[in-house]
Formats: C-alpha cells, sequence, structure tokens
C-alpha cells in the first residue's frame, strides 16, 4: 500500500503546470499588438517634388495621394473628387488628432491639389500639409 502511493504522489509531481507560461506569451502578444506602429500608406507611389524647407511630420494619419494623371487615391483606393471630403470626415471622426498629409506628384495639376485640400478644410480639417522629398 505505501509503494503504490508513493507512486502515485511520483505521477503528480512529474507533470510540468503551463498555465503560467501561457500566461506570460498571451500578455507579451497583446503587449506587442498594442505598442505596435502600422504604416500607413496611400496606395500609390508618388514622385513627390522637392523643397529645401521641408521638415519631418509625425502625427499623420490621413494620406491622400495624387497621382500624375490626377487620380485621388486614400488608404489604396481609388476615389473620386467628389468623394474625398466624405472619406476625410470619416478618417478624421475615427481620430480627431490626426492630420491630413497630401502626396501630390510632381506633375499633378494644382487644380486637383486644391480640390483636396479644399475638401478636407470642408471636412473639418485644417491641419493640412503637402508631402516633399527633402531637398538641399
Amino acid at each position: 500500500m505505501k509503494q503504490h502511493f508513493a507512486n502515485l504522489i511520483e505521477e503528480e509531481d512529474a507533470q510540468i503546470d503551463m498555465t503560467p507560461m501561457l500566461d506570460v506569451v498571451f500578455i507579451m502578444l497583446i503587449f506587442f499588438i498594442v505598442t505596435a506602429s502600422f504604416v500607413k500608406e496611400s496606395g500609390i507611389d508618388v514622385n513627390r517634388p522637392e523643397a529645401a524647407t521641408a521638415v519631418q511630420k509625425d502625427r499623420a494619419n490621413i494620406l491622400v495621394a495624387i497621382s500624375a494623371k490626377g487620380e485621388i487615391w486614400i488608404n489604396k483606393r481609388q476615389v473620386d473628387a467628389r468623394a474625398v471630403q466624405a472619406n476625410i470626415a470619416r478618417l478624421y471622426a475615427e481620430n480627431p488628432q490626426g492630420s491630413v498629409v497630401i502626396q501630390a506628384d510632381r506633375k499633378a495639376t494644382t487644380d486637383t491639389l486644391i480640390k483636396v485640400m479644399d475638401a478636407a478644410r470642408a471636412a473639418g480639417v485644417y491641419d493640412v500639409s503637402i508631402a516633399t522629398e527633402e531637398g538641399s
């Protein structure tokens, strides 16, 4: 009987409790997801003009790209010029601290650029910037 009882105790001690390790892994996963910074892209590559007074903009949450052909892109989707205001208003409502950065191709017309800037201001966003390459 004593031998049988000793075998039961040995079998119970031989198991490793994985719960604390799983808790730590789960907490680390949550930490990395929360602290990860996600890169936002407008959807197309734009050949930006150079500017000698260019400065780095940290909190650019709404990126609008204007191609050389005058196409407007927001969040990797081509958007009609009449729908720019509604799209910017929706994105601004999701993050009111954000700003609008327009990435206009150097061959894009200023008419399209002004339409996008007006749409952003009409949507209630007054922090509008134009992306450039840092020049010399």
